[in-house]
């Protein structure tokens, strides 16, 4: 099984996941945080099973990373800050 896995980051943050993003890897910058969660539903949708979360994003999620907590299928990690 391969994993399928994405970086959401508020899009004015240049610190989180540089290296991922400069490999060309699924970096998603968020320009509204109030669309954390949307976001996060829409790359479920498209079969992402594990999103990372710059520390500034998770704490625009209302629900999505509580309806998932348990979930085995679908991971959600949540990046420390580097600061």
């Amino acid at each position: 099984m391969k994993m399928k896995v994405s970086w959401i980051k508020y899009e004015k943050d240049n610190k989180s996941f540089r290296l991922p993003q400069a490999l060309g890897l699924d970096v998603f910058p968020l320009s509204d945080l109030e669309k954390t969660d949307e976001t996060m539903r829409n790359l479920i949708k498209q079969d992402y099973d594990t999103i990372i979360l710059s520390n500034e994003v998770a704490g625009f999620s209302e629900d999505i990373i509580k309806k998932y907590k348990n979930n085995k299928n679908i991971k959600i990690v949540i990046s420390l800050s580097k600061h």
